[in-house]
């Protein structure tokens, strides 16, 4: 059996906590479920990190930058109407493929509001900065035009509500939100 690295260990810790934090929450999951998936003790896990707090914080950070990763690969070379159905099109496959990347943005939402209502601001800062950057990469393709990427990113959350209450695709709610998507993204994996 081949030992992995301590990176090698934060990374899958940073993998299992998505999973876990998508379906429990901050407050909901246990650092106890994520070292049982990671496969270490707890203890262990915190060598690797100082703190759950740490652990959610680095969950969310991951998930910003993969979404913001993919519009940027999306619209790599697009603009206008093309960046937005390729940007469209990746983001509705993934959380088609991979719901867990869908979850664990609402629940980092949820979780900033807790912790800043309880006067914790670390995470908010964190997401919002992540959040910053994420428009930031959505907006390049619209050519700086506020009023483009404020309409994708309305879209964008729109679709996180619709699919994590659990409308299917070919539902009725869906139509109009980026037919283009729609057909190619969503229904079509």
């Amino acid at each position: 059996m081949v030992r992995m690295s301590a990176d090698e260990r934060r990374e899958s810790v940073i993998r299992a906590a998505v999973h876990e934090f998508a379906r429990g929450g901050y407050y909901g999951t246990s650092t106890e479920a994520i070292a049982k998936r990671v496969g270490v003790s707890q203890p262990y896990l915190f060598r690797l990190f100082p703190s759950k707090q740490a652990i959610f914080l680095a969950a969310a950070e991951r998930c910003l930058m993969e979404t913001r990763d993919l519009f940027a690969a999306a619209a790599e070379g697009l603009q206008g109407e093309e960046a937005t159905q390729a940007m469209a099109n990746a983001y509705t496959r993934l959380i088609a493929e991979d719901p867990d990347k869908l979850q664990m943005q609402l629940q980092m939402y949820v979780s900033v509001a807790a912790a800043e209502a309880a006067g914790d601001r670390e995470l908010g800062e964190l997401v919002r900065k992540g959040w910053m950057e994420l428009w930031d990469t959505v907006n390049v393709p619209f050519g700086g035009d506020v009023g483009e990427a404020t309409t994708f990113m309305a879209y964008g959350m729109l679709i996180n509500t619709l699919a994590a209450m659990g409308f299917p695709p070919g539902h009725r709610v869906w139509e109009g939100l980026y037919p283009s998507a729609g057909a190619k993204g969503r229904l079509e994996k």
